[in-house]
């Protein structure tokens, strides 16, 4: 098998190569929704539909994850909860995103209410400034310690939902790509590394159970598309194109961080590339576009704790 990567001065994790590369993230915005409900089942089913078509912005209004699940002394009404993500080029694209989400997804589901979970930023949208006026006229606005809520009337009682959400400057596009001997060892490493950087703060990993396997580059043949496959990373194309699969890699995984600043999103890529190490591993690598595409630059061999 032939590859285009440099494997000399290796770094060796548990018997897996880091290469010697960087992950190219960009500038997102980002909003973040507290979501509290009456218990557990009915929490799942928020984030389910809240986060349901949230994986890329190539494609969809916003990219949008769990960053955290809450126990009811860390929410404002004492029950349930959980911190979503939403991340958009814009503070418009967030404040649509989040609006839309709101009113489809949360006022929909059964005993759910919702907070604005960035009460400090000086950047705001409407939320149930929106939402309210489903209500018809007869919801009711109530003001706690100076923020202000919407009352809905529904048919399991009430929706609770706050005026506006804060809306701050976040990163885009962190990544990890995992290259195994097939496809089961990729899995797992994928598995393990998923579920350190869902326990990491101010993070998420919005593609299906955090893993993307249509890893993509910029631009396409086709001019209607912005991104197309990544054909270095496809074990089918071996021999046809040059490739970054690291000898005997035959299976390769990507997973996308967004987080809150470059910390969190550098502490993540380390939680990620630790839990994913091992024999059964041959390397982890990361894509970019030589930093044509985004001004933050990860370089894994030089992440904290991998240094």
């Amino acid at each position: 098998m032939d590859s285009s990567v440099d494997i000399e001065g290796t770094l060796d994790i548990g018997g897996t190569l880091i290469v010697d590369t960087f992950a190219e993230a960009f500038r997102l915005r980002y909003g973040r929704l507290i979501v509290t409900a009456h218990d557990r089942h009915w929490l799942m089913a928020a984030a389910t539909a809240a986060c349901g078509y949230g994986t890329s912005v190539l494609g969809c209004d916003a990219e949008v994850g769990v960053e955290q699940w809450l126990p009811p002394d860390a929410t404002p009404d004492g029950r349930p909860g959980m911190a979503i993500l939403a991340f958009a080029f814009t503070p418009d694209d967030v404040g649509r995103a989040l609006a839309n989400r709101t009113g489809q997804c949360l006022l929909t589901c059964p005993t759910v209410s919702v907070y604005d979970g960035l009460p400090a930023a000086a950047e705001r949208c409407p939320l149930g400034a929106h939402v309210r006026f489903f209500g018809d006229g007869y919801e009711k606005t109530k003001v706690i310690a100076g923020r202000r809520s919407w009352r809905v009337p529904v048919m399991d009682g009430e929706f609770v939902v706050e005026e506006t959400a804060g809306i701050e400057k976040g990163v885009g596009g962190g990544n990890l790509i995992l290259q195994g001997p097939g496809l089961e060892p990729t899995l797992a490493a994928a598995r393990r590394a998923v579920e350190a950087i869902d326990r990491q703060p101010g993070v998420i990993t919005p593609f299906p159970g955090g893993v993307v396997r249509s890893g993509s580059k910029v631009g396409s043949r086709s001019q209607r598309l912005r991104a197309s496959t990544n054909e270095a990373f496809c074990p089918g194309l071996i021999g046809r194109v040059p490739s970054d699969l690291v000898p005997p890699a035959a299976c390769a995984l990507e997973i996308v961080i967004d987080g809150t600043d470059e910390a969190a999103v550098a502490a993540a890529m380390t939680a990620g590339i630790r839990a994913a190490a091992g024999p059964d591993l041959v390397a982890i690598g990361a894509g970019n576009y030589g930093g044509r595409l985004g001004k933050f630059h990860f370089h894994l061999r030089r992440l904290p704790g991998l240094a």
